[in-house]
């Protein structure tokens, strides 16, 4: 199970909190902005890209990445620990 909700959402950036239940997932979406994720839990996710690579994601708590658009993945709670994080778009 995942849950995201929507803190802020304005003509330049829309803010989600994301929250990954162990065995949980987000399913496969297509990011169309430049993003940031500043990670809420330390722990680890992992990320299947369309074409099928599996890419193993360490999270640090405030230890914040960014991602260029077009990224288009499914990201998956694969540990017994809930993942969380919140993730910043940046609108044009």
């Amino acid at each position: 199970m995942s849950d995201g909700r929507v803190h802020i959402e304005s003509d330049r950036t829309r803010v989600t909190t994301w929250t990954i239940e162990p065995g949980g997932a987000i399913p496969e979406h297509l990011h169309e902005y430049d993003y940031v994720v500043v990670p809420l839990v330390d722990g680890a996710m992992t990320v299947v890209q369309s074409d099928g690579t599996v890419l193993e994601t360490a999270l640090r708590v405030g230890v914040p990445y960014d991602r260029p658009a077009g990224a288009r993945h499914r990201v998956e709670n694969r540990t017994t620990e809930t993942v969380a994080f919140t993730e910043v778009e940046l609108l044009p």
